[in-house]
């Protein structure tokens, strides 16, 4: 597998290997021995499955704080998004900075977004499907999102945010400026 570090320290792009021939390909998507030899050394304990149906819909802002903090890697199973993840560690050199990585089926890449930053993702296309591990599992006293189209942060999610369609929840999330982060930095 081949892994390509990010602007943002321990979020990395991982494109597992492919063998192809006429019929398709396969590919490990996910072998504990070869991710923690690549420095990802992450217990998973559940695996989510999402489908959304449209162009420009919108999931995230997300994260889920102490004690129940979430390491996540996500692929796309069909279709192909833009994958975005934020720095919210208070202290951070790159505290409020972003990365978005686009994520296909055709393409076969994964983003692993350590505990700490904001999650979140745009479908580019109709019925993507995001397959993630989480390295803990859902707790929603612990659950949390920033505004997906925050003026302070500048995502550009590669679609017209204002038709975005997004849940109850994203539509009402805070700004950065009010949010009150959970976590902190290790150096």
């Amino acid at each position: 597998m081949n892994v390509e570090e990010t602007k943002l320290p321990g979020v990395l792009v991982v494109t597992p290997r492919r063998f192809g021939d006429d019929r398709g390909f396969f590919s490990e998507v996910y072998n504990k021995t070869a991710y923690f030899k690549a420095g990802i050394a992450v217990e998973f304990v559940q695996d989510n499955h999402s489908l959304s149906r449209d162009v420009g819909v919108v999931r995230g802002l997300h994260f889920q704080a102490p004690p129940a903090a979430q390491d996540k890697l996500v692929r796309v199973g069909a279709g192909r998004v833009l994958d975005v993840a934020v720095d919210i560690r208070k202290g951070s050199p790159t505290f409020g900075q972003w990365i978005a990585v686009e994520l296909s089926a055709e393409a076969g890449n994964q983003l692993f977004i350590p505990k700490g930053f904001l999650h979140g993702f745009a479908t580019l296309e109709p019925n993507s499907e995001l397959l993630y591990k989480c390295s803990d599992f859902y707790a929603p006293d612990c659950d949390g999102a920033v505004r997906f189209d925050d003026p302070d942060l500048a995502i550009d999610w590669g679609i017209d945010t204002d038709k975005a369609t997004l849940s109850a929840k994203d539509a009402a999330a805070p700004l950065m400026k009010d949010f009150d982060s959970p976590f902190v930095y290790e150096g």
